[in-house]
């Protein structure tokens, strides 16, 4: 949770209004992204200990656990789930599935994301309360961290996480109640927050997933013309981590890692 990404937002996004930062390799194959993430320790209001609930509105996440043990909580059309978690578990979910990681110990992860960039530009929506989700002004002062030092930011990430557990809570009443359609409300309130960004998302989807995709098409295209001309312009591209303090994201401390762009 994250999260991807996250991140001032969701595992690796950037709250509404600020300037996306470059938090994944660059043309990492298929328009993806790829991050690290630690997941909080800190306890919830509800007497576990981890990140904050939340879905994502395009983009579909994965997680590969490297070490410790925990669970991810998922609200879909399915309803409920708990998944337990521990190295060598593999587990994704697709856009409008509500996740929140909760942490028995030591709980790290491998994030990796679909369109690459998207989620860097807000493309999560954090399960706050109904009454701050319907007030964009609400949520965006809700979801941003301010640029104190690692204390002051570690206290505002936690209160967001604890906004939106309340939120989560809430909604999981709602749908043991009325059943998966009480998502509805939630999915309404998401696309009317993340609506005013389409535009730009576009753009860079079409920079990023969609340019990939067309250089694959290029590539089965020349091999069945027998031209393997690209094949000579092979590239080695090393990450590195990105500098600095690990970011605080939705579900934890979160690395991201940059690179040169690959010629050709």
């Amino acid at each position: 949770m994250s999260t991807s990404a996250s991140e001032n937002a969701p595992n690796g996004s950037t709250p509404s209004g600020s300037t996306p930062v470059q938090r994944a390799l660059p043309r990492f194959p298929g328009g993806t992204s790829v991050s690290q993430l630690c997941v909080y320790d800190w306890e919830t209001p509800d007497g576990l200990h981890g990140g904050s609930p939340h879905l994502h509105t395009v983009s579909t996440e994965a997680y590969v656990v490297t070490g410790g043990t925990g669970e991810v909580h998922t609200l879909s059309a399915e309803g409920f789930a708990r998944d337990r978690l521990e190295a060598g578990s593999l587990l994704w979910f697709t856009p409008g599935t509500v996740h929140r990681l909760v942490n028995h110990g030591d709980l790290q992860l491998n994030v990796v994301m679909s369109n690459a960039g998207l989620p860097e530009a807000g493309d999560a929506v954090l399960t706050f309360p109904d009454e701050i989700l319907a007030d964009p002004q609400a949520y965006r002062e809700a979801v941003a961290l301010p640029e104190g030092d690692e204390q002051e930011r570690a206290r505002a990430a936690q209160a967001r996480r604890d906004l939106a557990i309340e939120g989560c809570r809430e909604l999981i009443a709602a749908v043991e109640r009325d059943g998966p359609q009480a998502l509805g409300r939630l999915h309404a309130r998401a696309v009317e927050l993340v609506r005013p960004r389409v535009e730009r998302w576009r753009e860079i989807w079409e920079a990023t997933v969609e340019a990939e995709t067309a250089r694959t098409r290029e590539h089965l295209e020349a091999l069945q013309a027998g031209d393997g001309s690209h094949l000579g312009r092979a590239a080695v591209v090393r990450g590195e981590p990105r500098p600095g303090p690990r970011l605080f994201g939705m579900c934890g401390r979160l690395q991201t890692f940059t690179g040169e762009e690959p010629a050709g």
